[in-house]
């Protein structure tokens, strides 16, 4: 079992605010779906007697960081699996759900992992090791205009349309196997002094591609609903605009798009209260801490 530290796994971003958020009853049953390196499982743990913490995490390395305690269950599964697992346990319903999204800082920082720009290595980028798609098949099978839609709809990038092109092009002569040879074909459409911001955008395209990211979450949201018990919680940290537009839509109207809707007296049909009307966002003493939290948004919601 690996020590957990901040040091060496993932520092819970937003921890308070996601406790105060969940307001754990002592004998309640919670979900955190997003386990890592176990920092809010553990204060949630603190604030359980005879209640139960459902762990989930499709990362071989954060399952084995797993804390030794009967109250908890890990669960060796990607969140989209919620409902079915929930019933394998016969954990449900539940009175609070966690997510916090995105890519730990243990995964940023494992050069091997090929999620980092930092460092040279294969890219990699899955989430779950056990799958076939790594952001390299991506990169070498993908016909141009299914690029350039990844590029565009999960990066934003500008350029996305001659990447693309430049990317099959070059494939034909030497594959695209690591960072370096990523960011050097990169480099070609990125205005000076843009570079780190045009990689960021671009690794993280891929990196939604290769985890179907977009896709697990919507399924997540969905079966919340049907999860959580009446005054139950939800609460999801996001770190992009792809990911907290969802979020704070479906908190909002039950849906991804468009508005809720309503009963034969144009009431809203809504699953959910907003506790945020506004997302929380780390404060100055939590960013000098860890830096990698300022993009961090937190949304709160009660099933009604």
């Amino acid at each position: 079992m690996i020590t957990m530290t901040k040091n060496n796994y993932h520092i819970p971003v937003l921890l308070q605010n996601c406790i105060e958020g969940l307001n754990i009853k002592p004998d309640g049953i919670y979900a955190d779906v997003t386990y890592g390196g176990g920092g809010h499982s553990s204060e949630i743990l603190k604030h359980l007697l005879t209640g139960k913490l459902i762990a989930f995490d499709q990362d071989e390395e954060a399952v084995n960081n797993k804390i030794e305690d009967d109250r908890i269950i890990p669960v060796k599964q990607n969140f989209r699996f919620l409902k079915k697992n929930l019933d394998l346990y016969s954990a449900s319903p539940l009175d609070g759900i966690l997510a916090d999204l995105g890519v730990s800082s243990h995964q940023f920082d494992e050069p091997k992992r090929g999620f980092s720009t930092r460092f040279d290595s294969e890219l990699d980028m899955r989430m779950n090791q056990g799958q076939r798609l790594t952001a390299s098949e991506v990169l070498n099978t993908y016909e141009e205009d299914k690029l350039k839609k990844v590029f565009i709809e999960y990066g934003e990038l500008e350029n996305a349309s001659r990447l693309a092109r430049t990317l099959c092009t070059l494939r034909k002569s030497k594959p695209v196997e690591t960072v370096n040879d990523l960011k050097e074909i990169a480099n070609q459409f990125v205005r000076k002094g843009k570079e780190n911001q045009y990689h960021a955008q671009l690794f993280q395209a891929l990196r939604i591609e290769v985890n179907n990211e977009l896709d697990a979450l919507k399924e997540l949201l969905m079966q919340s609903v049907d999860v959580l018990k009446s005054g139950g919680r939800l609460v999801v940290i996001s770190y992009h605009s792809l990911e907290d537009r969802l979020v704070k839509n479906f908190m909002r109207s039950g849906k991804f798009e468009g508005d809720s809707e309503r009963d034969f007296f144009g009431n809203p049909l809504v699953p959910f209260k907003v506790i945020t009307r506004k997302p929380i966002m780390p404060g100055e003493k939590e960013l000098e801490q860890n830096s990698r939290a300022r993009s961090a948004k937190l949304r709160i919601a009660e099933k009604l």
